[in-house]
């Protein structure tokens, strides 16, 4: 799934979602232990992930190098609850929720 330059974060290719809803629902669903966890394995590697990544055009990426930057964008996904609110919903924010309805490709 993941190229094998990065074959120590198959553990956690269960957040190579292609959508933000689906990170977000992932992000929900998921303890503070689970969300650390992951974010602690991957962003020592968010860099090396990058610079692979920037050897192809966004266009013609190859499909295990599209599943590792779907994994980027869930480390960012998961960043603030991390870092900052140690909870995956935002803080005094109730029930509400916004639903990204068009995405970037890819």
């Amino acid at each position: 799934m993941l190229p094998v330059e990065f074959a120590d974060l198959e553990p956690f290719a269960g957040w190579c979602l292609r959508t933000e809803p689906a990170r977000f629902e992932q992000r929900l669903a998921s303890s503070m232990a689970e969300m650390q966890a992951f974010y602690d394995a991957i962003t020592p590697r968010a860099a090396a992930a990058i610079a692979y990544l920037d050897q192809y055009p966004l266009d013609d990426m190859p499909p295990e190098a599209l599943e590792l930057m779907h994994l980027l964008y869930s480390m960012i996904m998961v960043s603030f609850p991390v870092e900052c609110w140690r909870d995956p919903r935002v803080p005094d924010s109730g029930a509400a929720r916004i639903d990204c309805l068009v995405e970037p490709v890819p």
